[in-house]
């Protein structure tokens, strides 16, 4: 194949992204390759310039920050005259007063259901369908594979089956039915047997059958009535299964013949093309979207080694259940699907206008709705229909579908302010004008991760009140983009104390209380937060429920496992009843949001100084290098402390922008920062030595990319735009791919 540019327009499209969209994508669409580029030709060039305006006016806004912070050295924030000047230069904008969204054709996991969301790469065929696939999860495994169960004494997993962790997760999940699905008397500790009576379950225990105290909870079951295989409960809107197997081995050994239990758990799944991905080329760019076609296909297969036979995975297929009244009863059998596209900040040279790279958010857009399309439309047929082939969707009667709303739901990260949410709005009406779609099939999700969409956040639901289906605290990014905004005004305190900040609790507050003000109760998702420490569930499992008491209807979690245990907390707390009493006590929290987090103290003690160069470097190179040397844009990196924390580019914003920021005010040496560097790379390379293809960074520091790469984090950190890692890291990458063909 040529290496020559493709021509469409006034673009120039890379030849293996044009083979794989006219091969692979639009074949079963309805849509020529003619059209599609030369109509995406037209919507670069339409886009373009207003893509690079809005760009240079965030530049221009952080300069004149700079600036008021600059001319104000030791005199105390003024929060009157600060919010003052940002109204002056358009950074806060005006309210628009009162209103409520009008977005339709909204799935039920995202408009009335609260449960948790997975976030993962895309560009991992595994980790894709294990997320897809995570709409359901073992709730013993989840329990005997992590540390909600003490894994010490008695309870110690071990090699093999320990029978008495066993009888643990047992009483764990009897109490929790107890606690959610209780009987009219006695217990589910106590049951011997489970049926289906005329009047709904009946439980039998020593004494005699009981029914459940809330008869409607049961929603279905398998098998026969006197002995059924499954009895399928309901609790605020999410199921739980109860499955008899008295010849499975832990079915045998319970009372009742429970061999598992079953709960729903990852309602929404966001396939993710940005932060948790490395993709600097067309070929790595290919990968991303054909994972995505294959989800929106039905037909993407990841095979892997377990034991000592290959198993291939697909996704999950629905899951059928009778009903009490005899009817059938059929569910989802895998996660709603969002697709998460990269921020507009981001060049690539995939496609090209008049010889320079495009915004790559543009070709994202259309690109992911494209394929899309085979999750919307049926598969073409008969006469004139396109050949049948690699390409050509799956026609099975059974095809896994995702949107049954008709709805195609994308993720943007990044935005700054109303502006830049309209450009989004604008830019889907036109791919759906190219597509031959209904306006507003395709919806958006808004990530509230910058300052200045947080701060004027009304106004951005506003802009897309047609189409908003999802308001997110991205609290990472948002942390990175706090430390740049006011990078000037003095010295942050460590990663610890950032996190007590008084912002950061209003802007989590106001996450909710506009989203509740702007009517997406019952209606769109209110959401929050990853859980970054994906080894910590029984602490996730103590803590994180109090985002749903928060007001959330969704929030984050890093692994099916962590989607399963944070279910618990959907069936805990009845979130529709806490967003309805929230709503009653709105709260504006916008003076609290402007207030920059600063160090209280000028100084710090050497030794508390050289333990945060250590965190964050490590936490750096950790990351670091296994995206410039792999690709690998999501790692679980471990800290100082041996916790392994899940890494990825919101989380490296916020270390290189802190350091920056202690270079900056004179709080560390760039000698020092140069010395955590080469001290925690070594450490870095003995956690990754039995990796044969690692290369060390220590001993190697003048040529190592990777190493390169962190110091040009921190050291460039101030002049990065927005605080934001992607300029470099995509550059090292390249050199590194160069150096290293096939790496």
């Amino acid at each position: 194949m040529s290496d020559a540019y493709v021509r469409a327009g006034e673009i120039e499209v890379d030849p293996r992204l044009h083979e794989f969209v006219c091969r692979e994508v639009l074949p079963g669409t309805g849509l020529d390759a003619a059209t599609f580029w030369g109509g995406f030709a037209t919507l670069v060039a339409r886009f373009s310039p207003r893509n690079a305006a809005l760009l240079q006016q965030r530049n221009a806004l952080q300069a004149r920050i700079d600036d008021w912070h600059r001319s104000r050295p030791g005199v105390p924030f003024d929060a009157t005259a600060y919010r003052q000047f940002l109204l002056e230069i358009g950074y806060l904008v005006p309210d628009g007063g009162p209103f409520t969204i009008t977005t339709t054709n909204v799935d039920a996991e995202i408009a009335e259901i609260a449960g948790p969301q997975l976030v993962v790469p895309v560009n991992n065929a595994r980790y894709a369908l294990n997320a897809a696939n995570a709409r359901w999860g073992s709730l013993y495994d989840a329990l005997y594979g992590s540390d909600v169960i003490p894994e010490t004494g008695e309870t110690a997993r071990g090699t093999r089956y320990n029978a008495k962790r066993g009888e643990e997760v047992v009483r764990f999940v009897r109490e929790l039915l107890d606690r959610h699905f209780p009987l009219v008397a006695g217990s589910h500790r106590e049951a011997l047997a489970y049926r289906i009576g005329a009047q709904g379950l009946e439980v039998l225990l020593p004494q005699g059958p009981v029914a459940l105290s809330a008869p409607d909870a049961l929603a279905g079951f398998l098998g026969d009535r006197g002995s059924p295989t499954l009895v399928l409960l309901e609790r605020h809107g999410l199921h739980l299964e109860i499955r008899v197997d008295r010849t499975h081995p832990i079915g045998a050994g319970d009372a009742a013949g429970v061999s598992d239990v079953i709960l729903e758990a990852a309602l929404t799944t966001i396939q993710d093309c940005e932060d948790a991905v490395a993709a600097v080329n067309a070929t790595e760019k290919v990968q991303v979207y054909r994972n995505w076609l294959g989800l929106m296909r039905g037909t993407l297969e990841a095979t892997l080694e377990k034991g000592a036979r290959p198993i291939t995975r697909r996704l999950a297929p629905d899951r059928h259940y009778r009903t009490l009244a005899g009817g059938e009863l059929t569910l989802p059998g895998r996660s709603l699907m969002l697709v998460r596209n990269v921020g507009s900040h981001m060049m690539t040279d995939a496609v090209r206008l008049r010889g320079e790279p495009i915004p790559e958010s543009f070709l994202d857009a259309a690109i992911t709705t494209l394929i899309a399309l085979h999750d919307l439309r049926p598969p073409q047929s008969g006469p004139g229909a396109p050949h049948a082939g690699p390409g050509a969707p799956d026609s099975s009667p059974g095809a896994p579908r995702n949107s049954r709303r008709g709805s195609i739901y994308i993720v943007k990260p990044k935005m700054h302010g109303p502006d830049e949410v309209r450009l989004a709005d604008e830019l889907f009406a036109a791919v759906e004008d190219l597509l031959g779609l209904p306006r507003l099939t395709v919806k958006i999700g808004v990530m509230d991760e910058e300052r200045r969409t947080s701060v004027n956040l009304r106004e951005c639901i506003r802009a897309v009140r047609e189409r908003i289906v999802f308001i997110n605290t991205g609290f990472l990014d948002r942390t990175g983009d706090e430390i740049h905004t006011s990078m000037q005004a003095g010295a942050v305190p460590p990663k610890g104390e950032l996190r007590k900040a008084r912002w950061l609790d209003a802007y989590e507050r106001s996450n909710v209380a506009v989203g509740l003000a702007c009517g997406l109760a019952g209606r769109a998702q209110i959401g929050k937060g990853m859980w970054a420490m994906p080894d910590r569930m029984a602490e996730m499992l103590a803590t994180k429920g109090a985002q749903l008491r928060a007001g959330a209807n969704t929030a984050w979690v890093p692994s099916p496992t962590a989607a399963t245990l944070h279910a618990l907390h959907y069936l805990e707390v009845d979130v529709p009843a806490v967003q309805a009493e929230l709503a009653r006590r709105p709260e504006s929290y916008l003076a609290e949001m402007l207030e920059p987090a600063l160090l209280s103290e000028p100084h710090l003690a050497p030794a508390a100084v050289e333990a945060e160069l250590d965190l964050n470097a490590q936490s750096i190179l950790g990351y670091v290098v296994r995206w410039i040397e792999f690709g690998i844009g999501c790692s679980k990196v471990p800290d100082t402390h041996n916790v392994a924390l899940m890494e990825d580019r919101a989380t490296l914003r916020i270390s290189s922008q802190l350091l920056a920021n202690w270079l900056r005010w004179g709080l560390c040496s760039a000698a020092q920062v140069r010395n955590a560097l080469e001290r925690m790379a070594r450490v870095v390379d003995e956690q990754n030595a039995a990796d044969p293809a690692y290369r060390p960074m220590s001993g190697n520091f003048d040529r190592s990319l990777a190493f390169k790469a962190a110091c040009d984090l921190i050291f460039e950190g101030t002049v990065q735009p927005n605080g934001y890692t992607e300029s470099i890291l995509t550059a090292r990458r390249r050199e590194s791919i160069a150096a290293n063909p096939g790496s």
